[in-house]
């Protein structure tokens, strides 16, 4: 496809409605913005927005702590075939969920006359416990809380329904959907629970968790393709020297000024570059800048402008977002969802994005050089005095885990091999679930890219396939199963996947039905 000009409209609305069927942007991950959430008022945009409100256990894993909280949900009833349609449950991710968005579950959801459920999760929006978010009051935040929120919520929703159509033991065939960190939640519930659903779609389902995640950065810059990969590495290069020599004039350049910490800078210009490839836009970064880079013009400034322009203008990405002050606060905001998803980070995935040990694109300054003060993590002998892998592993985790101290206090760092023991990681023996990655995610790394028995994989490939573009390519008509096809060309890799889906769907569900899970 050309070149995506900013003034389209259609670049904005697709922009829009991705960031709405995903979840956030916390350095490398896509929350809401803030400033597009006031932006997507419009019905379009969403099923619904109606907020509903279940009273969730706060800790499974006690049999002595009765505590509860007020957990939001949404329900889309208009599809349904009552009695006994299917009920799709949206896995709500690392953001505020705001409704259920019109993107192609709603499409879906006509197609098997479906119900559709979506349950914010804990700690996110308006589903906070607690009144702080104090490191001490986070420590009920995780997916595997998260994981039993939803199966009991599922019980919930399903004696529920069955108490206004007066039935008594019935049970609808659940099909369980997750974009991201929510498709990885996906697959973990159908692994967890697969008695309570029929199946599931995980959707770039970052299901590995990875404590150095070098090969995020390789991908970058291999669907930038050489001539943009050669062009933002000489514009990381540049960004590095004028780091040293004119720190001030650089950040206010970038109009990042109120990043104090150099590794916040780079982290933030770093994920300004990565979210065109990331979620499919790569002409409206590569393309300015290898036409400045032909011209003979400023690369910072071409960038400065790319990042101020599009990563803040029109994605709505705040600066705020990788200032580790913004990190410290504990109030309960909307704002609450960048300390919210590094306290998950630095708990249970890391998913820490450093760059290789050569060809990077992203600045290694990030782990090399600054915010010393982790060293009191590592004995300096360890780190100074030893073999150059073992150096090269403390420089790797130094900003990250200095993040995670400074952000949260001691002791708190990622279980990273726990979580892939209890999960699986790649290695899932679940069965029933759909795994799909779009080819230019750096994020497809982390998830299931080979099939197995019960698990197909799919990797959807073109130009501008990114991050869960199976379920968020393009605002779908709701008057339209297939969507309106005047408003964007969806690619044919797209469709091949989605009738790939479909056919996975009908078939487990139909097997649920014939098993006799769906009884009256």
């Amino acid at each position: 496809m050309g070149t995506m000009r900013l003034s389209k409209p259609l670049v904005v609305s697709v922009s829009l409605l991705f960031f709405v069927a995903l979840s956030g942007f916390a350095h490398g991950f896509v929350m809401t913005p803030r400033s597009l959430l006031n932006r997507l008022s419009q019905s379009s945009y969403y099923l619904t927005t109606k907020e509903l409100w279940f009273d969730q256990t706060l800790d499974h894993y006690s049999p002595y702590d009765h505590r509860q909280f007020k957990q939001r949900y949404y329900e889309f009833l208009d599809y349904f075939q009552v009695p006994d349609g299917p009920i799709f449950l949206k896995i709500c991710g690392e953001s505020s969920c705001n409704g259920i968005s019109n993107d192609y579950l709603g499409v879906l959801a006509k197609k098997f006359g479906a119900a559709v459920v979506s349950l914010e999760h804990r700690y996110y929006g308006k589903s906070s416990p607690f009144k702080s978010h104090t490191t001490e009051n986070l420590k009920y935040l995780s997916s595997k809380q998260a994981l039993f929120d939803l199966a009991v919520f599922r019980q919930w929703y399903q004696e529920s329904l069955n108490l206004k159509r007066n039935r008594t033991g019935a049970e609808n065939s659940w099909f369980v959907f997750g974009v991201s960190y929510s498709g990885a939640l996906s697959a973990w519930f159908r692994l967890k629970f697969p008695h309570l659903t029929c199946g599931s779609l995980a959707s770039s389902a970052v299901v590995h968790a990875v404590y150095n995640y070098t090969d995020y950065d390789k991908q970058v810059g291999e669907s930038a393709g050489p001539e943009c990969k050669a062009v933002l590495q000489e514009i990381t290069e540049l960004v590095d020297r004028s780091l040293e020599t004119n720190k001030k004039e650089l950040k206010k350049q970038f109009g990042a000024a109120e990043l104090e910490i150099d590794g916040d800078l780079l982290y933030f210009l770093a994920d300004a570059a990565v979210v065109a490839f990331q979620y499919g836009h790569p002409d409206a970064l590569c393309t300015p800048l290898v036409e400045a880079k032909k011209a003979g013009v400023d690369l910072v400034a071409a960038y400065a402008k790319y990042v101020k322009e599009y990563f803040v203008g029109t994605f709505g990405v705040s600066v705020e977002t990788y200032n580790q002050k913004h990190l410290r606060n504990t109030a309960v905001n909307e704002g609450s969802s960048d300390r919210l998803w590094w306290f998950q980070v630095c708990t249970e995935v890391a998913y820490f994005q450093v760059a290789p040990s050569n060809d990077t694109v992203r600045s290694s300054k990030i782990d090399t050089k600054l915010q010393m003060s982790i060293l009191s993590v590592f004995s300096p002998l360890l780190c100074f005095g030893a073999h150059p892998t073992i150096q090269m592993y403390c420089s790797y985790c130094r900003y990250h885990l200095d993040l995670c101290k400074n952000v949260f206090g001691e002791g708190i760092y990622p279980e990273v091999d726990v979580t892939n023991i209890y999960y699986g990681g790649t290695n899932i023996a679940g069965s029933k679930i759909i795994f799909t990655n779009g080819s230019q995610d750096p994020w497809r790394h982390a998830s299931k890219q080979t099939s197995s028995p019960g698990m197909p994989s799919y990797i959807i490939t073109c130009h501008n396939c990114g991050h869960g573009i199976d379920m968020r390519e393009c605002p779908q008509s709701v008057s339209s199963i297939e969507g309106n096809a005047q408003s964007c060309n969806i690619p044919d890799a797209v469709n091949k996947v989605r009738q790939k889906m479909i056919e996975h769907i009908n078939l487990w569900l139909s097997e649920c039905k014939g098993s006799g899970w769906h009884s009256m």
